[in-house]
C-alpha cells in the first residue's frame, strides 16, 4: 500500500474528515499536526501552492485536501492508487 501522510490541524472540521475517510478504509496514516507549527505550514506551502489544511500525499505526491480526496474516492480511484497500480496525479 502506498504510503499516506495528512497535514492537520486540531481544530479542521475537513482533517478530521479525511481521516474519518482513511480509517473506515483501513488506510494506514501519518497524522502530522502542524497547529501552530508556522515553519510546517510554510512547507506546505512551498510543496503544494496551497495554504489550506488538510493536505494530502500519497506516494509523497501531493493529490489535496479532504474534498480531493473524498472526490477520488467517489470516483473509485483511490483504491488503485493507494493500492500503487496508479500514480496519483500531483495537483
Amino acid at each position: 500500500m502506498a504510503p499516506v501522510r495528512i497535514y492537520v490541524t486540531d481544530y479542521c472540521g475537513y482533517c478530521r474528515a479525511a481521516e474519518a475517510l482513511l480509517r473506515r478504509k483501513g488506510v494506514p496514516f501519518e497524522a502530522i499536526d502542524c497547529t501552530g507549527d508556522p515553519t510546517t505550514r510554510r512547507k506546505l506551502v512551498e510543496l503544494t501552492g496551497r495554504t489550506t489544511v488538510p493536505q494530502i500525499f500519497i506516494a509523497d505526491v501531493p493529490i489535496g485536501g479532504y474534498t480531493d480526496l473524498a472526490q477520488l474516492e467517489k470516483a473509485g480511484e483511490l483504491d488503485g492508487i493507494l493500492a500503487g497500480e496508479r500514480a496519483p496525479d500531483p495537483l
